[in-house]
């Protein structure tokens, strides 16, 4: 099929094109997915900045959504991917496959970063759905937040990023931009903006 963006999506495409960190907060149905995949192209294809690509989704959006983008547009052609999903033995063997392109379920964030024994040498991350990254509590945090620093670039995608309140957004911010807008701590970033001066 024939990818005719909207101005927002090209919008949003130069957005990630033209900033190593970023986020994307669009509505469920809006594109998401394309935009940041026609992204991933120029960069992967047309400007070869980037080499690998991990992105991190909700188990069925990684399995069947992603995929299915990625097949469905004419323009992403050529972009090869790998479902590193299943058994053990299927993500390792996913993962070992030569592509630009790593779909993970974010469940296996940990799996991924202390026990496969893969190297994290992914340049870009993209966490599909960065609003599962709010608990700085998680393991999936805790994991992911220790090898951000390796990746060059990073989207985060949500069309709701705050869904329980504003204290949700620290966590996210602290894996996209490693504390740079919200503080490097949970409790500055509390006191800061949560606490009324005595």
């Amino acid at each position: 099929m024939k990818y005719n963006p909207h101005k927002y999506q090209t919008y949003a495409t130069n957005f990630i094109l033209e900033h190593p960190i970023a986020a994307v907060f669009l509505e469920m149905g809006l594109g998401k997915s394309v935009i940041t995949l026609t992204a991933i192209f120029d960069l992967c294809l047309d400007r070869f900045e980037i080499g690998k690509v991990l992105v991190i989704a909700p188990l069925r959006v990684a399995r069947d959504t992603w995929p299915a983008e990625i097949n469905k547009w004419e323009h992403l052609k050529g972009l090869e991917f790998s479902v590193a999903i299943g058994t053990e033995q299927e993500r390792l063997a996913a993962l070992r496959k030569p592509a630009s392109v790593y779909l993970i379920n974010r469940e296996n964030v940990d799996w991924l970063v202390n026990k496969s024994g893969i190297p994290f040498n992914f340049d870009m991350m993209v966490i599909d759905e960065l609003s599962s990254f709010k608990s700085y509590g998680a393991k999936r945090f805790k994991s992911l937040l220790k090898v951000r620093p390796r990746a060059k670039r990073i989207v985060g995608l949500t069309g709701t990023p705050s869904s329980n309140g504003l204290m949700d957004l620290w966590a996210e911010f602290r894996i996209l931009d490693m504390g740079k807008r919200l503080g490097r701590y949970i409790t500055h970033y509390r006191n800061s903006f949560f606490t009324l001066p005595l």
